[in-house]
């Protein structure tokens, strides 16, 4: 039995608390408690705290009392994120969690060197447990929102309502609810063993993953392996096998991780890439990674793609992403 994913993007210490949602005057009361904090997003940024010269892989998470007492925020975007579950640095146990989504000149009052947003992207992966789900949960939140401004029944601009958890159109009363689009991922390896990556047409020479692809309607996940994987390789494969999921927040999907075989009846194939998604496809041996990892650009360690080629390797990788 393989080893259980180390998937940074699946873990969280928050507690949702959607009781709390439907209470029309949360905000203000959240905004009066010294203990509730804010997380400041600008352009899918988020702030990072710092110990003398060295950024900490840990969200600066804000008192949104004091901003409030220095800065207007009318007209952003606010989402009840939760409370937090434990104690952590100096934020208590139980402390509420308000996305705010900031325009340019809010996020500038508030930090204004703007090398000191970060997109976590590539580098999320050192982030605490708490951390983790709140980047996650925070930025799918806001890239849904800022994809769903009209009703998609009538057209008209949509208000938000709930705590930020839904956008109700004036008009026809439509309520639209966060969305999170299914996509697989999965690692395909062959009868010796070795394992399949593919590299897209704007990508680096060098830059390699598995395949992955999103779940169409009506579709299982094991159905939509062996479809991507045909469509994209022309591979068939067999035995679909989960092994773990993650948020992947960019902008709101859930990545869900597998592995698979080749077929035995379909392995005389030649690999086919369809030429638009993919360009180059490669079977990798253990010992091919291992004497070329200094010159491959492997996905970011934040990533379940890196996850489940370790997973198949036996081990960590060092490629030239981490040099």
């Amino acid at each position: 039995m393989n080893e259980p994913l180390n998937l940074p993007l699946a873990r969280s210490a928050v507690d949702r608390d959607y009781l709390s949602r439907t209470d029309e005057n949360l905000f203000e009361t959240l905004a009066a408690n010294a203990n509730t904090r804010m997380v400041a997003l600008h352009q899918g940024k988020v702030l990072l705290e710092e110990s003398g010269s060295a950024l900490l892989p840990q969200l600066r998470l804000i008192s949104l009392a004091e901003t409030l007492s220095t800065q207007k925020l009318d007209g952003s975007l606010m989402v009840y994120l939760g409370k937090t579950e434990y104690l952590e640095r100096d934020v208590e146990p139980g402390s509420a969690l308000v996305l705010v989504v900031l325009d340019e000149g809010q996020a500038m009052a508030i930090e204004p060197i703007a090398k000191n947003w970060h997109q976590l992207r590539r580098t999320g992966a050192g982030l605490s447990e708490r951390d983790a789900g709140i980047y996650a949960q925070a930025l799918a939140l806001a890239n849904w929102h800022e994809t769903h401004l009209f009703c998609p029944r009538c057209g008209s601009a949509t208000q938000v309502v709930q705590s930020g958890w839904v956008r109700l159109c004036p008009v026809d009363a439509h309520q639209n609810f966060p969305r999170t689009d299914p996509a697989i991922i999965a690692a395909i390896t062959d009868s010796q063993d070795r394992i399949l990556l593919g590299s897209q047409g704007i990508w680096e020479d060098n830059r390699w993953s598995i395949l992955a692809g999103f779940v169409e309607p009506g579709e299982s996940l094991a159905a939509a392996v062996k479809r991507e994987i045909f469509e994209e390789a022309g591979v068939r494969v067999i035995n679909p096998q989960f092994q773990g999921s993650q948020a992947w927040p960019f902008p709101y999907s859930l990545m869900v991780g597998f592995t698979a075989q080749v077929d035995p009846n379909f392995e005389h194939l030649e690999l086919n890439p369809d030429g638009e998604e993919i360009e180059k496809l490669r079977w990798f041996s253990r010992e091919e990674i291992r004497s070329e990892a200094s010159n491959l650009l492997l996905p970011n360690r934040i990533s379940i793609s890196r996850a489940l080629i370790e997973q198949w390797f036996g081990g960590p990788i060092e490629s030239a992403t981490e040099r």
